[in-house]
C-alpha cells in the first residue's frame, strides 16, 4: 500500500503572487517541510504567504487566528532590531514551579483532547454537509432526467430557471403538485405564450335542432288527399284510378290550343273544364294547397338552417379537426334532399302517404360539434384577450405538474433532507459545547501561566548562547523601569547602536528561537505554533552557524513529537508545523542530514525560475526496494551521500564494487582514522572466521572472505596482499552476497547505526 504524507494544519498552499504570479503553483506540505532555491527564486513569497494568510489552506474547522504564526525573515529583523534599547520581551515558563507545571500539562492534554474532538465534530459537520449537498445533486439529476418531455414541451414557463439548480429548486418551492390535462395545458401554452397566437372565429350554431321536425303541417304528408264527387265524369276518372294524373295533366296543359286534346289531340267538349272541376270537390283543394305551402316552408327552413353550417370560418382554429363535421354536413344534406324528395313525391300524388326522415338526432350530433368547436375557440381568444394573466395561469399549473410528477423524488429528497440536517444540527450544536470548554481551558491555562512566566529567563539564555559561541561585544538586559522589554547593551552598559550584519541576523535568531519556545503575552505562551524560517544564516560565521543549526534541529523535534509515538528528543509538541527556507547548501545538510527518512512527515522541495517564473518541485521517487512506496530525495547532495543513494540503486556488478570501494575508503580512512593496512589487516586477519563458512561436508566457502578482500584491495595505495593467493573476478560477483559482505563490514568495524543511517533503515 502506498506511503501517506501527514496532514497538518496547513494543508495547501496557492501561490499568485511576485515570480508566481499566473504560474498555478500548489503545494500540499506536511509537518516538516524543507525549501532549497537560490537567491531571488521565490523563497520569500512562500513565508509572506503563510505570515499574511494568503491562498492558505487549513485543515477542518481551523484558521490562521487559532495559532501564533512566527515568520523569520527579513521583516522580523528589521521590526524587531529597529531599536536596541526597546525589544519586547519574551514570555518563557518558569521551571522552577513544578505542581503549577503539572497542572498546566494536565489543562493542556484536556485542550487537546477537546480540541481534537472538536476537529473531528468539524470534520463529521462537514462530510454531512457535503452529504447534503450530494443528496441535493442526486435529486436535482433525478428531477432534471424524469421531466425532459414536459420541459421542452412547455419551455417558455421556466424562464430563469433552466439550469439545474434553479430548477430543482423552484420544484421545491411548488407548494401543491397537481395533476393536470396534459393536452388541455398544452392548449393553454400555445395561446399564451406562441408569438404567432391569434384570435380566431366561431362556427355558427344551431338553436333549434328540431326544427325541421317540427315544422307546422307536417301531418299533410300522413293523408290520403282524395276528391269525394259524384259526377259521371268524376266517377269515370275516379273508377280508372286517375284522378292524381288527371288533375296534373290538367294543371299542366289546360290552355291547350284549339280546344284540342293535349294527349289525343281530339275536339274537347265545351263543357270540359266545367266537368273537370266538377271532380274535385273543396276539400281536395284546400288539402293539395297546404301540402304544396308545406314544401316551400319545408324546402325554405332547410335553405336558412344549411346555408349558415356550410359557411364555415375563413380560418380555422388549428386544435380543431373539420373532417368529422363535414360528414355529419354531409349527412344532413342527404336528409333534407331525400325529404323534399318525399314530399314532391305526394304533391304528384295526394293520395299517398309519405313519411320523412328525422333530422333532429343529426342536428344534435351537429350542434355538439360545433360547441365543442366554439368552446376550444373560446378559450383561445380568452386567452388572446388576457395574455398576460393566462400565461401566469399557465405557469402555475406547469410547475404543479412538473412537481407531481417528480413527487416520489420529492418526497424521498425531504426525508433524507431532514435527518442529515437533524444530524448536522445535532453536530452544530456540540461544536458550540466543544469551542466553549476549549475557551475555557484556555482561560484555566493562561491563569496558571500568569503564576509561572517570566521574561528573565529569555535573557539569560540568549547571554548564555551569546557567550557560548563567542559573541563578547554585546548581550541582553531587561530594560530598567519597563518591565517585559530588552535593550541589547555593550559590556560598558551602553546600548549596541551599530552591530554588523551577522551579530545582528544571530541575536535576531535567538530572539525569534525563544519567541517560538515563548510569546510575546502571557496568553500567548500556551498556544499552538507555525513555525517559518527564511535564511537565517546570512552573513553568520561558521561558529554562529553551527548554533543556529542546532536550535533549528531542536525545533524540527519539537514539530516531529507531533508524527511519532516516540521518545521525545525535546519535549513539548507546540509546534504543529514548520517550514524552512534556504539558499546555503552547507546550512540545508546540517539540518536535514537524517530527515530524508521520514517520508510520511518531511517533504523536500527544490523551487526553480526561469524566465522570472517561479516553480516549486517536491523531490521524491520510487523506492527500488519497494516499488509500492515512495521515498524522499534531498535536492542538495554531499558527495559522500551520493555514494550512498548511488549505491542503493545500482545493479550493475563492476560500478557497484567501485562505488563500495570508495565509500569505504572515504568513511574508515578519511572519516575515521584508519589507514588502508590497519582497516585490511582488522577485517581480513582478525575476523577472517566471521567470513568463511563451514560447509556439511567439512569444506570451506571463502565466496564472502574474497569479496571483502577484493572491496579493500585498492583503497590504499600502498596496502600490502592479504588474499592467501586466492584470485577473484569482478565479472563474478553476485549482487546479494556483494551487499551483505559489505554490510558486514561495518558491523564487524562497530559502525551498524552509520550504516543504517545512510541507508535509510529505521
Amino acid at each position: 500500500m502506498m506511503q501517506q504524507k501527514i496532514s497538518s494544519e496547513i494543508t495547501c498552499i496557492s501561490l499568485n503572487d511576485a515570480t508566481y504570479k499566473d504560474c498555478g503553483v500548489s503545494i500540499q506540505p506536511t509537518l516538516v517541510n524543507f525549501f532549497f532555491g537560490n537567491n531571488g527564486t521565490g523563497k520569500s513569497t512562500i513565508g509572506k504567504a503563510i505570515k499574511n494568510d494568503c491562498g492558505i489552506s487549513w485543515r477542518g474547522g481551523k484558521s490562521a487566528s487559532d495559532y501564533n504564526v512566527h515568520v523569520y525573515n527579513l521583516d522580523f529583523i528589521n521590526s524587531n532590531l529597529q531599536n536596541y534599547h526597546c525589544m519586547p520581551g519574551v514570555f518563557t515558563v518558569n521551571e522552577l514551579n513544578i505542581e503549577i507545571q503539572k497542572q498546566i500539562e494536565v489543562k493542556t492534554k484536556e485542550k487537546e483532547t477537546a480540541s481534537e474532538a472538536l476537529v473531528n465534530m468539524t470534520d463529521e459537520k462537514k462530510n454531512k454537509e457535503d452529504a447534503n449537498t450530494a443528496l441535493f445533486s442526486i435529486f436535482q439529476d433525478e428531477c432534471w432526467e424524469k421531466t425532459r418531455d414536459l420541459r421542452e414541451s412547455f419551455s417558455g414557463t421556466q424562464t430563469g430557471k433552466k439550469r439545474k439548480q434553479q430548477f430543482a429548486e423552484a420544484i421545491l418551492d411548488t407548494k401543491t403538485p397537481k395533476e393536470h390535462d396534459r393536452l388541455v395545458l398544452k392548449r393553454l401554452y400555445d395561446a399564451a405564450f406562441s408569438s404567432d397566437s391569434k384570435r380566431y372565429d366561431s362556427f355558427n350554431i344551431i338553436n333549434d335542432p328540431s326544427v325541421l321536425d317540427t315544422l307546422g303541417g307536417f301531418d299533410i304528408l300522413e293523408k290520403s288527399i282524395v276528391s269525394s264527387t259524384n259526377t259521371p265524369f268524376a266517377e269515370f276518372i275516379s273508377a280508372l284510378n286517375a284522378t292524381a294524373w288527371v288533375r296534373q295533366g290538367h294543371e299542366q296543359y289546360h290552355n291547350t290550343p284549339d280546344g284540342k286534346c293535349p294527349y289525343c289531340q281530339q275536339k274537347l267538349p265545351d263543357d270540359f273544364e266545367n266537368d273537370i272541376k266538377a271532380c274535385f270537390d273543396a276539400q281536395y283543394e284546400s288539402d293539395t294547397r297546404a301540402l304544396k305551402n308545406y314544401y316551400e316552408d319545408y324546402k325554405q327552413k332547410s335553405h336558412d338552417l344549411f346555408l349558415p353550417l356550410q359557411s364555415i370560418p375563413q380560418e380555422i382554429y388549428p386544435e380543431i379537426n373539420i373532417t368529422f363535421y363535414n360528414d355529419k354536413l354531409a349527412a344532413l344534406k342527404g336528409l333534407i334532399s331525400s325529404n323534399l324528395q318525399q314530399i314532391s313525391e305526394k304533391i304528384a300524388d295526394p293520395s299517398i302517404i309519405v313519411s320523412i326522415n328525422e333530422t333532429e338526432p343529426t342536428l344534435k350530433d351537429l350542434k355538439d360539434i360545433i360547441n365543442g368547436f366554439n368552446k376550444l375557440i373560446s378559450e383561445n381568444n380568452d386567452i388572446i384577450d388576457s395574455k398576460n394573466k393566462k400565461q401566469a395561469e399557465c405557469k402555475i399549473s406547469v410547475w404543479e405538474l412538473l412537481a407531481f410528477t417528480v413527487k416520489e423524488e420529492i418526497n424521498r429528497y425531504k426525508t433524507s433532507k431532514t435527518t442529515v440536517e437533524k444530524e448536522i444540527a445535532n453536530l452544530t450544536s456540540q461544536i458550540t459545547t466543544t469551542k466553549n470548554t476549549v475557551q475555557r481551558i484556555t482561560g484555566d491555562i493562561s491563569s496558571l501561566n500568569r503564576q509561572i512566566v517570566n521574561t528573565t529567563s529569555t535573557i539569560d539564555s540568549i547571554n548564555t548562547l551569546l557567550r557560548d559561541s563567542g559573541f563578547q561585544g554585546f548581550s541582553l538586559r531587561e530594560k530598567v523601569g519597563t518591565p517585559n522589554v530588552y535593550e541589547v547593551i555593550r559590556p560598558d552598559k551602553s546600548i549596541a547602536e551599530n552591530l554588523s550584519e551577522g551579530e545582528r541576523n544571530f541575536i535576531a535568531f535567538l530572539y525569534f528561537y525563544h519567541l517560538v519556545r515563548g510569546s510575546e503575552t502571557v496568553e500567548g505562551v500556551s498556544r499552538d505554533k507555525i513555525v517559518v524560517i527564511d535564511d537565517p544564516v546570512s552573513s553568520m560565521d561558521s561558529s554562529s552557524l553551527f548554533i543556529v543549526s542546532a536550535l533549528v534541529r531542536e525545533l524540527i523535534d519539537i514539530c516531529e513529537n507531533n508524527a511519532e509515538e516516540r521518545e521525545h528528543i525535546v519535549s513539548g509538541d507546540f509546534i504543529k508545523q514548520i517550514f524552512i527556507l534556504t539558499h546555503n547548501a552547507f546550512f540545508h545538510r546540517e539540518i536535514t542530514y537524517n530527515q530524508v527518512k521520514h517520508y510520511q512527515y518531511v517533504n523536500f522541495y527544490l523551487i526553480n525560475k526561469l524566465l522570472n517564473k517561479s516553480s516549486i518541485r517536491l523531490c521524491e521517487k520510487q523506492n527500488t526496494e519497494i516499488p509500492t512506496e515512495r521515498i524522499n530525495v534531498n535536492p542538495v547532495q554531499n558527495s559522500y551521500a551520493a555514494l550512498w543513494d548511488e549505491y542503493k540503486e545500482l545493479s550493475s556488478s563492476i560500478p557497484l564494487m567501485n562505488v563500495m570501494r570508495r565509500i569505504l575508503e572515504y568513511y574508515f580512512l578519511q572519516l575515521c582514522g584508519y589507514d588502508g593496512i590497519s582497516l585490511r589487516r582488522r577485517i581480513l586477519l582478525e575476523n577472517k572466521d566471521h567470513f568463511i563458512i563451514q560447509k556439511e561436508d567439512g569444506s570451506e566457502d571463502t565466496t564472502q572472505y574474497q569479496m571483502a578482500s577484493a572491496m579493500l584491495s585498492y583503497i590504499s595505495s600502498n596496502a600490502i596482499s592479504m588474499n592467501d593467493g586466492m584470485n577473484y573476478i569482478d565479472n563474478c560477483i553476485d549482487l546479494t552476497e556483494s551487499r551483505i559482505t559489505f554490510e558486514m563490514i561495518f558491523k564487524l568495524m562497530g559502525q551498524e547505526q552509520h550504516y543504517k543511517m545512510m541507508m535509510g533503515i529505521k
